[in-house]
């Protein structure tokens, strides 16, 4: 068994946890690890039908993708009726020759980390001792959580964090430099922040870094679907199983709008644009931490309005619930942020690198509206709702992004109901 590719910018992965052992059986299908990546958490199930005969990765390590990670015995049918132990010796002693040219290329840099204990220290563990000039003593006081009480990278980060900052009350505090020791007052506390965060965190810089970001607002009239939604809202569940929320208009509504303008839906890439014939919208989801999923809903372009609605709602109920498959995390060219949800009127939202362009939409509000009437202007109560439209600058100039988001504010305004009707 290998590391399997868990999206296409994704190239590493860390084994959270094994839920097997070794001399386990697996049926094919069943969950065997958990692996975490820069997008998500996962478990990822076995591909085979057999005993977990080599686990060949600990908890905490750091795996490329295409790398062996476990050997599984399978049971089939070959010439004399026998397993081909060959072929699993050759991979192990692959691996095994990887760790150990690995190992001693990380010990060569530090002399302080020859491992003469009679610990298992992980190439990756004595790498990121050796970087950090964490002494051979101090890797060994160390109390693992992995298998047979093994240090992983959790242990180790966890162990340096606990060295590198330093609790006290004294009445002064300092914030000038991320990496000064942080001294807390009274009634402060210090809240260690997680591993989804911490990605969150580091690809929003990367993002800002990378693009010029620029946002455009339009407010959109959307009365007639809200009007409409609310009547039909019963009788469309009773008949599809399904609720109909304004989650699938919006999607519908960009793909068209999309559709009309495709240089919104590119990557720029080394000065380089490189188009996209099909549409793949990610969605922005709140998780119950506060954190935030982007799962891809893909080749919109081919639903009708209906399979929008069940798709999505599939994708949004098994993105909370954690039950999301790798390859629903990457490949978005297009994303929406319904921010409306938290009542937010409007935003400022971040790229999805390497897309090029972003929509938040507004919370629905009603307010008082000037529109034309039979006998002139009149004030009526409307519902409407701002787009925030952001988007790279570096090859998206005003125009095309502010026509972009007017293009989806005319849809919406614009939309047939009897689609919702199915």
């Amino acid at each position: 068994m290998i590391m399997p590719k868990m999206g296409e910018s994704i190239m590493e992965g860390t084994i959270l946890k094994w839920l097997k052992k070794e001399g386990d059986h697996i049926d094919e299908d069943e969950s065997i690890l958990e692996i975490g990546t820069d997008k998500v958490d996962t478990e990822i199930p076995s591909i085979y039908k057999g005993k977990l005969k080599k686990i060949l990765v600990h908890e905490g390590d750091i795996v490329q993708v295409g790398n062996p990670i476990a050997i599984i015995e399978i049971k089939k049918s070959v010439p004399n009726n026998e397993i081909n132990q060959d072929s699993i010796k050759i991979v192990d002693n692959i691996f095994n020759d990887a760790l150990n040219n690995n190992s001693s290329k990380k010990t060569k840099k530090n002399k302080n980390i020859k491992n003469d204990s009679n610990k298992f220290y992980s190439p990756l563990i004595l790498n990121i001792a050796s970087r950090e000039n964490i002494s051979l003593k101090e890797l060994d006081s160390i109390k693992g959580t992995g298998e047979n009480q093994r240090v992983t990278k959790i242990d180790l980060l966890k162990f340096l964090e606990d060295k590198n900052i330093k609790i006290s009350k004294p009445k002064s505090i300092s914030k000038s430099n991320a990496t000064e020791e942080i001294i807390l007052n009274e009634n402060e506390e210090l809240i260690e922040t997680d591993r989804i965060r911490k990605i969150i965190a580091s690809r929003m810089i990367e993002s800002k870094q990378i693009s010029p970001h620029v946002t455009s607002f339009v407010e959109a009239d959307i009365t007639n679907v809200v009007i409409k939604r609310l009547e039909i809202k019963e009788k469309f569940f009773k008949k599809h199983k399904t609720p109909i929320s304004f989650n699938p208009i919006f999607i519908y509504c960009v793909c068209k709008a999309i559709q009309d303008f495709p240089l919104i839906n590119i990557s720029y890439i080394n000065d380089k644009i490189i188009k996209k014939n099909y549409i793949n919208i990610g969605i922005a989801v709140a998780l119950k931490d506060d954190n935030l999923i982007v799962p891809v809903l893909k080749n919109v372009e081919n639903m009708d309005f209906l399979t929008i609605v069940k798709k999505s709602n599939d994708l949004i109920k098994r993105t909370k619930e954690n039950k999301l498959h790798p390859d629903e995390l990457s490949g978005g060219t297009y994303t929406i942020s319904n921010i409306g949800s938290f009542g937010n009127t409007m935003g400022t939202p971040i790229i999805m690198q390497p897309q090029v362009a972003i929509l938040a939409i507004g919370t629905i509000k009603k307010v008082a509206a000037v529109v034309e009437g039979k006998n002139g202007d009149e004030i009526k109560i409307r519902n409407k709702v701002f787009l925030s439209h952001s988007y790279d600058h570096r090859i998206i100039d005003g125009a095309l992004g502010g026509k972009f988001a007017q293009k989806v504010a005319n849809y919406l305004e614009n939309f047939d109901i009897q689609l919702i009707l199915g």
